[in-house]
């Protein structure tokens, strides 16, 4: 059986969606633009690529794989849109390795991708009427604990089963924007960001490229003198400075099988171990983070304390502070270049971007297991494991 092995892994620069610098930049030049550089890093030619599969989330339909691959002149390479909500590019991930392990495909690109400045409001009439609303597309049945307010089924509740308090999830969230101010200082970015120009509304062109959401200037005090997001809940710790930000972004890796890789000499970043999905109560979506962890570990054959860097996504901060409990983990470990709090959360990109950074960083550091897990809307987790050699 092949393995499959990551040859290439990009992403474009974060931007703060609606006033940020991609804010005029639609979904479908970000992932073509990220598509075209995976490809090129690679060594592989365009024309031996099978398929590629991008995440996107609240797009209602359409397929930006196949129009990346179309743009990028890619035409006979077909394309597939994946949704698994925030976990959907973990999940792209996860479908190009098993299709390359299962001998079916060769070279696949995945990835993710995510205008929420530019995304579609979706109309829905409403049955037995000639009336319509505007609301997101279901996921699950809605219930009085189970809405899709994420900041009570990811932040609050986590918080509340695990016992946490706002100074934890505050005292997190400043860590990741430091960390995230930090790598953009220190050039720890500058191998995994490809540069983009884009067309501002007054039809400037700039060149984008470094993480715009992480903030330099947040502090404890600010952080703590913030209100919370439910006011009118008896002690509700949650509020916007311990939540992640709306943003824009893409991210792609270049996956290939490691006989094809030998064979025309491509460089082989990293190994794809095990990856895997779950599903939870959806009142208590963040929990998919922790159970979507706890089984790759398993499907890897691997222990926690044999993943030199993790990846927890920042949805709120309650949910890795909570992992960090629950799995026994040493925060030094953790999001070592921020994560949602900070960089932000490009939700259809994030699983993408975050396998991105873990290849770059664990080169840089000669090597070693990696884990990325996140919960996803409707009560669900995703997580993948990879390993540098």
């Amino acid at each position: 059986m092949p393995e499959a092995v990551i040859v290439s892994a990009v992403r474009t620069p974060i931007g703060t969606a609606f006033k940020g610098t991609l804010s005029e930049t639609p979904a479908e030049d970000l992932a073509t633009h990220v598509l075209r550089e995976a490809v090129r890093r690679s060594g592989l030619a365009p024309g031996r690529f099978d398929d590629v599969a991008f995440g996107e989330v609240m797009y209602g339909g359409g397929d930006l794989a196949r129009y990346a691959a179309v743009a990028a002149g890619m035409t006979h390479v077909p394309g597939v849109a994946v949704q698994r909500h925030c976990a959907s590019g973990l999940a792209a991930i996860g479908m190009a390795a098993a299709s390359i392990r299962a001998g079916m495909d060769r070279a696949v690109v995945a990835g993710g991708v995510q205008s929420s400045s530019t995304g579609p409001s979706l109309t829905w009439r409403i049955p037995g009427s000639d009336g319509s609303e505007q609301r997101i597309a279901p996921t699950f049945p809605h219930t009085d604990e189970a809405t899709d307010d994420v900041s009570l089924s990811v932040g609050w509740n986590v918080a509340q089963r695990y016992g946490l308090t706002r100074e934890q999830m505050d005292a997190w969230a400043l860590r990741s924007h430091q960390r995230a101010v930090a790598a953009t200082g220190s050039g720890a970015f500058a191998d995994e960001i490809v540069p983009i120009k884009v067309t501002r509304r007054d039809g400037s062109v700039v060149e984008f490229a470094a993480d715009e959401h992480p903030r330099s200037n947040t502090s404890a005090e600010k952080l703590a003198s913030l209100a919370p997001l439910h006011p009118e809940i008896d002690g509700f710790s949650i509020t916007a400075g311990s939540a992640s930000g709306m943003n824009d972004g893409a991210a792609a890796l270049a996956i290939v099988a490691d006989d094809l890789a030998r064979a025309e000499d491509l460089p082989e970043l990293a190994v794809v171990r095990a990856w895997t999905a779950v599903g939870v109560q959806p009142a208590y979506t963040g929990v998919g983070a922790i159970d979507a962890a706890t089984k790759v570990l398993e499907r890897a054959g691997l222990r926690a304390s044999e993943i030199d860097l993790w990846e927890i996504n920042e949805a709120f901060a309650s949910v890795p502070v909570a992992a960090c409990e629950v799995l026994g983990l040493g925060e030094d470990r953790v999001n070592v270049h921020g994560s949602g709090c900070s960089l932000g959360h490009p939700i259809g990109a994030t699983g993408a971007r975050m396998v991105t950074t873990l290849v770059h960083e664990l080169r840089r550091r000669g090597g070693g297991f990696g884990l990325a897990t996140m919960c996803a809307g409707g009560g669900q987790g995703g997580a993948v494991v990879i390993e540098v050699p």
